[in-house]
């Protein structure tokens, strides 16, 4: 019982500081992050949701970005730990094309009943996440997703040589006090023990930005249909 509780009071501290990072900077959110947004991350919000429909899990929803290429139709629960964000949020819930509801939750205590979301998405998540927390977000997607359900992931990653490495070695400071954002995390060394299979991983900027799709439950049939570029040329930056 006392390992349990001080695994608890770890799992709470950790989630603390995310918390306190965007209830911090919400206001001011969108206006720190709109030269990304308009010159990078509105071409790769559409890839989250190609081939998905029926109830989605949005985790980690933020400021709503999202909501505009939601499907058609479907039914989208959006959680993020920060009040503050989520409030902004509820100010683009009538322009999305999807039923959208928003949620208080933090992404390592869903409170959802297993096998509840035909698929989830996360995007820019996972970089903002404790390294000890990766693990527990990653089982919790799992078990709130049917039986092979689908998990988009969208993050970024330290690049290995050249122009873009320098960027990020100049950027860490910046994006580490804004955004509380590493380059260094690689949720994808947890997918097995959370129950998850890879099925496809892409760069869609360089090696700056990667989409990982993966499975709930191994070895239950093929993956999504969806095609995702393979390739960072194919993704226009304007």
């Amino acid at each position: 019982m006392r390992t349990q509780s001080r695994e608890t009071s770890t799992t709470n501290a950790s989630n603390a500081a995310p918390r306190a990072t965007y209830e911090r900077i919400a206001r001011f959110y969108d206006l720190l992050d709109l030269p990304f947004e308009y010159s990078r991350y509105r071409h790769l919000r559409p890839l989250l949701f190609v081939g998905l429909g029926g109830q989605i899990l949005d985790a980690g929803v933020g400021t709503g970005r999202n909501m505009l290429y939601y499907p058609p139709g479907s039914d989208v629960v959006g959680i993020d730990n920060s009040p503050a964000m989520l409030r902004i949020a509820g100010r683009r819930c009538a322009q999305s094309p999807a039923l959208v509801r928003l949620r208080e939750m933090n992404v390592t205590r869903l409170d959802f009943p297993d096998a509840t979301f035909d698929s989830a998405v996360a995007s820019f998540l996972f970089c903002t996440l404790p390294e000890e927390l990766q693990a527990p977000a990653l089982k919790e997607l799992s078990r709130v997703l049917k039986p092979g359900g689908i998990l988009r992931l969208l993050d970024y990653r330290r690049p290995s040589r050249g122009l873009r490495l320098l960027l990020t070695k100049i950027w860490e400071p910046w994006t580490k006090w804004a955004f509380g954002a590493s380059f260094d995390h690689h949720p994808e060394r947890y997918f097995a023990q959370a129950g998850l299979t890879m099925i496809r991983k892409t760069f869609v900027v360089d090696e700056l930005i990667a989409m990982m799709e993966v499975k709930h439950r191994p070895g239950e049939g093929a993956g999504s249909n969806a095609l995702l570029s393979n390739t960072a040329a194919d993704q226009k930056e304007s």
